[in-house]
Parts: C-alpha cells; sequence; structure tokens
C-alpha cells in the first residue's frame, strides 16, 4: 500500500516486443524490455533480453544484458551473456561477461571478456631520493655529490 493508503499495482513483465519474419525495419531497436527478432533488421539494438531467431538478420550493433542469437548478425556484440546456438552466424566481435557457443555455430571475429571489477588504482613511481633543485646544490657536479656523503674523492666518478 501506499502512503495515501491505495493499493501499488506489482510491476508487470510486459511481453517482449516481436519484430516478425516478413517485417523489415531500418532504424535502431531501444526496447526496456526483451526483444525477439525474427525479421529483418538494419540499425543498432539497444534492449535487456534479446533474441535472434533462426530466419532473423541483424545488421547492426546488439548491445543487451543477455543475448541468444539463432539466426545472422553482421556487428558487435556486447551482453553480460552471450549464447550462439548451433544456427548462429556472426560476424563481428563479442563483448561478454559469459559466453556459450554451442558446436556448429559462425563466428568469425573477436571475443573478449569484459571484467566489471573496478580498477586497482595505479599508484605513480617515485625514486627514493630526488634532491631539490635549490641553489647550490642545483650546480654541483656526481663527484661533489659523492664528496659530500664522505666518500673518498678516488671513488668519485669521472
Amino acid at each position: 500500500m501506499s502512503s495515501d493508503g491505495s493499493k501499488i499495482p506489482p510491476k508487470k513483465t510486459g511481453a517482449p516486443s516481436i519484430i516478425s519474419p516478413d517485417l523489415r525495419v531500418n532504424g535502431d531497436l531501444v526496447c526496456s524490455g526483451d526483444i525477439q527478432i525474427d525479421g529483418w533488421i538494419e540499425g543498432d539494438i539497444q534492449s535487456r533480453n534479446v533474441v535472434v531467431g533462426e530466419s532473423a538478420t541483424v545488421h547492426g550493433a546488439v548491445q543487451a544484458e543477455n543475448v541468444r542469437i539463432c539466426g545472422t548478425v553482421n556487428g558487435q556484440i556486447r551482453a553480460d551473456n552471450v549464447t550462439l546456438e548451433k544456427s548462429a552466424r556472426v560476424t563481428g566481435d563479442i563483448l561478454h561477461k559469459s559466453l556459450s557457443i554451442e558446436q556448429g555455430a559462425f563466428l568469425e571475429g573477436m571475443c573478449k571478456r569484459i571484467d566489471t571489477t573496478p580498477a586497482v588504482p595505479q599508484v605513480e613511481a617515485r625514486p627514493i631520493f630526488a634532491p631539490k633543485d635549490t641553489g647550490a646544490a642545483a650546480n654541483t657536479t656526481p663527484r661533489d655529490k659523492v664528496a659530500a656523503i664522505g666518500a673518498p674523492p678516488q671513488a668519485a666518478v669521472n
């Protein structure tokens, strides 16, 4: 119940958006839910879950949490979980956290695991001893510096 006493309806997950086999789309698809593609897409796809059916062709990038490819994709795929079914034909790079490829799937491109762990900050390497450029010390030679430490003059560098 909300603060005014009315009932809050539970959030429903909507039915997936379906691009049927006889539909051709020229343009990008952006969806916050699920997309089932069985037609032809000429453009990029961004969604939560994407399924590219056996009869589907996508010419563009696909970005989602979960991607399952049964058809043809020509473009980059970027997703947490990517599954290539045996009928999949992918030409393009796959950036993933998890990748599954069935025997018989075709893939031509690079596969790269994306890591979400934060990078460890790099510490700048500093010399242990770095003389300051102040006054007469800045004009000394290596021989003068060695002599100043107390080494005998014959041990000094020429």
